[in-house]
């Protein structure tokens, strides 16, 4: 087994390093005002592209990675844990999710262009404001809607894309010495994920993530210096997202029901979430800060919006399997 084999366990992928990360379907903000985190409401199904070569694009099994299935509009969050810091980078169309640059192989800090685990619990969106994301929302390549194709002029790669570095030899032997000398326990997972109660072949990528709501999320700077990470990634993975119908064509399996309705949600009390920590944030990244919400591109949504009351919003304080095949990016 490979120590850059990326695996599937359940729906999570389980990266290098003891780096787990998890899709999560959710309710879709407004896109006007300031919101609290939304609930998760099941994770989204994950797949090896390479258990259907027959079935998906000559692209795609070029790529490799895995693949899951997207309604249109319909909005994700992303859950991360570690069992020892590391350092994930996340794009969005092989835009950086948190810098807003191009996809790169090494990790930078001007601007930072990396998420640090397991300090950082969960992404919701990109890092477009002071304290906010604009939550992940999928919409089809094509239209210009997506992250990637306001940001680059282009819409090639969609999907999401995820690159984990560890600390090096020496930087990782004295975390764990620290450890052993103050006997802490390390929560590899982080905070407890806020879980909700709700249960012809394509020629490229069908969709990719455009910009939804804003909602309260620090994206947390470094403090480690950056000769602690390791110069190369150990590992990565490509995301292809499909529609349900490319899904039920691909794989033969069915899709996940259309998500919940936020305002029946909402009305039956169920709960949204704040997260506090005292880590420092991350400037909004420049390139993101005028990205424009999905509506500009497919139209005012109807769905009616109902605000959670005040006892709606609780407080948040500060995991084998086949590995999924890597290609040429």
């Amino acid at each position: 087994m490979s120590d850059s084999a990326v695996r599937i366990e359940g729906n999570s992928l389980q990266l290098p390093g003891g780096v787990v990360v998890r899709f999560m379907r959710t309710l879709r903000l407004p896109e006007t005002g300031t919101h609290p985190l939304p609930p998760g409401l099941g994770e989204f199904p994950v797949r090896r592209v390479a258990d259907f070569a027959d079935t998906v694009p000559a692209s795609w099994r070029a790529r490799g990675g895995v693949l899951l299935p997207v309604y249109l509009r319909e909005a994700m969050w992303l859950g991360f844990g570690a069992t020892e810091p590391a350092a994930l980078q996340v794009g969005v169309g092989k835009v950086c999710a948190v810098s807003g640059r191009p996809w790169s192989d090494r990790l930078a800090r001007d601007p930072q262009n990396y998420v640090v685990l397991p300090r950082q619990p969960w992404l919701d969106g990109i890092n477009s404001g002071k304290g906010t994301v604009r939550q992940f929302v999928a919409v089809p390549l094509g239209l210009g809607a997506t992250v990637e194709g306001q940001v680059t002029g282009e819409e090639t790669w969609g999907g999401v894309q995820l690159q984990t570095f560890p600390l090096t030899g020496a930087a990782l032997a004295r975390w764990r010495e620290r450890r052993r000398r103050t006997g802490s326990r390390y929560r590899g997972g982080g905070p407890a994920l806020p879980a909700g109660t709700a249960a012809a072949a394509p020629r490229g990528p069908a969709m990719g993530l455009g910009a939804g709501g804003t909602m309260r999320q620090e994206v947390y700077r470094d403090d480690r210096p950056a000769t602690d990470w390791a110069e190369r990634p150990a590992g990565r993975v490509f995301v292809h997202l499909v529609t349900p119908p490319d899904w039920r064509r691909i794989t033969g399996e069915e899709p996940p029901p259309s998500p919940v309705d936020r305002a029946a949600y909402t009305r039956a009390g169920l709960p949204w979430f704040d997260y506090y920590d005292d880590a420092a944030d991350l400037a909004p990244a420049g390139p993101l800060e005028g990205v424009a919400p999905v509506g500009d591109w497919l139209g005012d949504e109807h769905e009616p919006w109902q605000m959670p009351a005040p006892g709606q919003v609780l407080p948040l304080g500060d995991a084998a399997g086949r590995p999924v095949e890597d290609g040429e990016w």
